[in-house]
């Protein structure tokens, strides 16, 4: 029988490649009487750390800044993956790691880098990974927080990141850091296959095989193709791509940095740009705090509307704000804005035909759709950027720039679009009838407010720009159930699938029950499902940023803290009515299945037997949930408040020590 134990215990193959010392560094620190004297010891070791990495000794006493990304995997030097990262939107980013520490180098400055990987929402999409995905963007800033402060003498930061969580965490970490040179740099978009469906929609082959809308190798081929290219965020306007577009209105980039094709020239040279930057920054006096104001977060708001942006924003903007130290923006200003603001851009996966990331980008991507909101006279334009020009600035020289023209020739030549087509002047945009972005439908089953993205509801089921829909409520309290309905596949022989005419109403999936998942995988599947359309989706949960539909998220009180939305039961009926031109919305009880009086079955009923905090929630999660619960909850941003959360401490404590 062979011994199939490791050898751990085997003797070495060549014992006299163990080495006990070695010749160290040559040369000499450039140290002075003074920095003996006066600087740390820490400050004096780093040195001796730096050139014990290889790094020259006649070098390390250029300006330090921190190139932290969140790359993830190890590429061969082919490209080819020696280990797998989770997701194409880090896969990358080491590239432009390299061209940052080179641009900093060839200034004789001294590059570090870091690394704080992230997860993809896309990968974790209904399963118990879920539940780490928005408590990870508030670690994952503490985190990258921490390894900024723990350079000390670092002059800057570049911030490199891509995707979902990753990127409002790099966002929410540089802004807590604003007194330095910091500069944030966007990770980029995938380029759509040639052939094939784009990774929103390919995330539905099971809900379409289950249903018979496609074939077994059809789901084959589409899930087998559709990125075309390794790096970069997917190819729609989901949460990545929004952060990016975001995190440019803030002013935290350079021009026309958001949405740049992963891997190719022009995405390296803007990681060159973004070095050269924050470099200038610190030559002239020029910290991010300069940057970051109120009229950037208003301006982020304002972009986040015209470009139909993901309601993940409306968590990640206030999270921003409250990190840089300033008011966080509340529903009624998100409301002001959209009401404001008609969508201007036809990007995935809103319509009316729904272009890929990169025409958005070669169209003319931020700039050009801010220029439409100076014209519009609403744009903050001499709030200022990380290039050290204000808005107006930027876009004088936009507007007649090479880059511009070249940009919006390509796309012609390339794809035969129209550049005024992705990105719409507003009297073309209202011919076409794009809408506002956001409305927050109230009522009794959501007294503190709802999500749903207007603009993106099926065009063949709003009348008048008025969704209207009546219907009976199908009740979970899981989204694993859910979808088992949606595809028709339930294990329970007693849960009937989903039908046309229904509402769905999935409870307890907020930041109690399980982190507040998203629910991409319902979404997508009604949107992609030939009956979808004609279903409704109310719940505590939040939404991917690529979902569409009628769908209300966001729910607050959420079921398990008390909200009346954990009192509905199976049969009774809801009325939805959403205004999408004058934003305008509620969602309403209007009859029990059992004939009791709505006001008395609101008030009288114990919440749904099924509902309770996930079995599987980590205590981690359970700890993000309580912590930004005290910090103001989803409408605050899901983020904490250090001085209310140990005022509630200590008041818990002195509670406690005066009970009996």
């Amino acid at each position: 029988m062979t011994d199939a134990t490791p050898h751990f215990f085997a003797s070495p193959a060549d014992r006299e490649s163990l080495l006990t010392h070695a010749p160290g560094p040559t040369g000499r620190l450039p140290l002075s009487d003074e920095m003996l004297r006066q600087w740390s010891s820490g400050d004096l070791f780093g040195l001796t750390q730096s050139v014990g990495m290889g790094f020259d000794p006649r070098r390390v006493l250029g300006d330090q800044y921190l190139i932290l990304s969140t790359q993830g995997g190890v590429r061969n030097p082919d490209g080819t993956p020696l280990a797998l990262g989770y997701h194409t939107g880090h896969w990358e980013v080491g590239l432009m790691v390299a061209a940052a520490a080179e641009q900093i180098t060839g200034a004789d400055g001294v590059p570090f880098a870091a690394f704080v990987s992230d997860p993809c929402d896309g990968r974790s999409q209904g399963t118990r990974g879920m539940f780490d995905s928005l408590p990870y963007r508030n670690d994952a800033a503490m985190v990258m927080r921490r390894l900024i402060r723990s350079l000390p003498r670092r002059q800057g930061v570049i911030g490199i990141a891509t995707c979902d969580k990753g990127l409002p965490a790099m966002m929410m970490a540089l802004a807590g850091t604003k007194a330095l040179h910091n500069v944030l740099v966007p990770g980029g978009v995938t380029l759509p296959a040639t052939e094939g469906e784009d990774a929103g929609k390919v995330q539905t082959i099971g809900a379409r095989y289950a249903r018979g809308e496609i074939s077994l190798e059809q789901a084959s081929l589409e899930g087998c193709r559709a990125c075309g290219t390794p790096g970069g965020g997917c190819q729609f306007l989901g949460t990545a791509a929004t952060a990016q577009v975001v995190a440019e209105a803030l002013g935290m980039t350079i021009p026309h940095a958001a949405l740049c094709p992963s891997g190719q020239p022009i995405w390296l040279q803007m990681c060159r740009d973004s070095a050269d930057a924050a470099m200038a920054m610190k030559r002239d006096g020029l910290s991010l705090a300069d940057c970051l104001t109120e009229d950037a977060i208003e301006n982020a708001m304002l972009m986040h509307a015209a470009v139909g942006g993901s309601t993940n924003l409306l968590l990640h903007i206030p999270a921003i704000a409250a990190a840089a130290g300033l008011p966080r923006p509340t529903a009624d200003d998100f409301r002001r804005v959209n009401a404001q603001v008609t969508r201007l851009v036809d990007c995935l996966p809103n319509g009316p035909v729904g272009h890929p990331t990169v025409q958005f980008f070669l169209a003319g991507g931020v700039p050009e759709v801010a220029w439409h909101l100076r014209e519009l006279g609403l744009l903050k334009s001499q709030a200022r950027t990380v290039s050290g020009l204000t808005w107006d600035e930027v876009l004088d020289r936009w507007h007649t720039s090479d880059r511009r023209m070249a940009c919006r020739e390509r796309l012609v030549e390339a794809d035969g679009v129209s550049p005024d087509d992705v990105i719409m002047p507003p009297d073309r945009a209202t011919a076409q009838g794009l809408t506002s972005t956001v409305c927050f439908p109230e009522g009794n089953l959501c007294p503190e407010g709802s999500v749903i993205k207007a603009t993106a509801i099926a065009p063949e089921v709003v009348e008048n720009g008025v969704y209207h829909k009546r219907g009976p409520a199908r009740v979970f309290t899981s989204e694993r159930d859910a979808i088992a309905a949606v595809k028709g596949n339930s294990a329970d022989p007693s849960v009937q699938e989903i039908r046309p005419g229904d509402v769905m109403v999935l409870i307890g999936r907020g930041p109690l029950g399980c982190g507040m998942e998203e629910t991409y995988q319902i979404t997508s599947a009604l949107k992609y499902l030939s009956f979808g359309k004609d279903v409704a989706l109310i719940t505590d949960a939040r939404f991917s940023g690529v979902s569409t539909g009628a769908c209300i998220g966001h729910v607050g009180p959420e079921a398990l803290a008390g909200g009346p939305i954990s009192k509905v039961r199976d049969g009774d009926t809801i009325e939805i009515n959403v205004d999408t031109r004058t934003l305008q919305g509620s969602v309403q009880l209007v009859q029990t299945h059992d004939g009791v009086p709505v006001e008395d079955a609101l008030r009288r009923r114990t919440p749904h037997p099924e509902l309770l905090v996930d079995p599987d929630v980590p205590d981690d999660t359970r700890l993000w949930a309580a912590l930004q619960q005290v910090g103001g909850g989803t409408w605050g941003g899901c983020t904490y408040d250090v001085d209310a959360i140990i005022r509630t401490l200590q008041a818990g404590q002195h509670a406690l020590r005066d009970q009996p």
